[in-house]
C-alpha cells in the first residue's frame, strides 16, 4: 500500500509571526516554522497503518525552501520518503490552488491512501482534504477520531457534539484525522539519524505537468481571497487592580463589569 501524508510547513505559533509587506501574505520564509502540529496526527496514523501491515509512507509538502523541514520531521518520525513541491509561482496560492497542486502530485505518486490532518494551525480552514478528494475522484472519510484499516476498507469513528458515527470507505481514498486520533510519537535518535539517508525528491510545477489553464489557477493573482489590510495587535496595557481594604472591592468589580458590558 502506498500511503501519502500531506504535511504543511507553518509559522511557529510561539514565535514572531507576520505578513509580507508587499502583498499581505503570510511570511513563511522569514520566520521560524515547523510541521503543523495537526499534521503530526496524520503522520502518526500513517505510521500505525504501516506497522500493522505492508505499506510505504511518503510525506508530501508544498511550500518554500524552509518547508523541507516539515518533510524532515515526518521522516524522523518514521516515514520512508519525502516529496517537496517548490516553485516561485506557487506563492500566494489559496486552498483551491493548493488542492490542485496536491492532487497532481498525489496522482503522480499513485497513492492508495492519502492522509491529512484536520486543518492547519496557520489557516484553520480544513477544506483541502475534501477539495483533493473531489479533484482525484476519490471517496473521503474525514475528521476521524479513531481509524481502522482492514484490507481495502478504511473505517473511522467521527465524534460530534452530541453523538458519534462510524463511516467507512474502500481504497483508494482520502482520509483526514482529528487531534483525538492518536498521540504522535517523538522522533528517536535512531529515527533522526536514519532520516538523513531517506530519499527526498524536489518537484516544480513543470514536473507536475499542469496545463496552461491550470497554471493560470496557481499563485496569488488567481486566489479567490485576498488580505487587503493588516494591522498590528495593540500592545498590552496594564490591567486594573481592585483592592478591598475598606470593603468596597465588590462594588468596584461590579461597576467595572457593568461599564465594560460584561454583565
Amino acid at each position: 500500500m502506498k500511503i501519502v501524508v500531506c504535511a504543511k510547513f507553518v509559522p511557529d505559533a510561539t514565535a514572531d509571526r507576520r505578513f509580507r509587506s508587499e502583498d499581505n501574505t503570510v511570511d513563511r520564509a522569514g520566520v521560524d516554522g515547523l510541521l503543523s502540529e495537526l499534521d503530526e496526527y496524520a503522520v502518526e496514523t500513517a505510521l500505525t497503518v504501516k506497522e500493522a501491515g505492508d505499506a510505504e509512507v511518503t510525506v508530501l509538502t508544498v511550500g518554500p525552501e524552509q518547508a523541507a523541514d516539515a518533510v524532515k520531521k515526518g521522516l524522523q518520525m518514521g516515514a520512508d520518503a519525502g516529496v517537496h513541491v517548490i516553485d516561485d509561482a506557487i506563492h500566494g496560492s489559496d486552498a483551491v490552488a493548493t488542492s490542485l497542486i496536491l492532487s497532481k502530485a498525489l496522482a503522480k505518486l499513485e497513492a492508495d491512501l492519502v492522509v491529512f490532518g484536520m486543518g492547519s494551525t496557520d489557516g484553520g480552514m480544513g477544506v483541502v482534504p475534501a477539495m483533493v478528494s473531489e479533484r482525484l475522484g476519490l471517496p473521503a472519510v474525514t475528521l476521524g477520531s479513531e481509524v481502522t484499516v482492514d484490507g481495502q476498507t478504511v473505517r473511522i469513528r467521527r465524534d460530534g457534539d452530541t453523538a458519534s458515527e462510524t463511516i467507512e470507505g474502500t481504497l483508494p481514498l482520502v482520509l483526514s484525522v482529528s487531534d483525538q486520533a492518536n498521540e504522535p510519537r517523538y522522533p528517536s535518535f535512531k529515527g533522526i539519524m536514519a532520516a538523513k539517508k531517506k530519499p527526498v525528491e524536489t518537484w516544480s510545477l513543470a514536473d507536475l505537468e499542469l496545463t496552461p489553464d491550470q497554471l493560470g489557477q496557481v499563485g496569488g493573482s488567481s486566489a479567490w481571497t485576498e488580505v487587503v489590510e493588516v494591522t498590528a495587535r495593540p500592545a498590552r496595557t496594564a490591567g486594573t487592580i481592585v483592592t478591598d481594604e475598606d470593603g468596597s472591592g465588590a462594588g468596584q468589580l461590579v461597576e467595572f463589569l457593568s461599564t465594560n458590558k460584561f454583565l
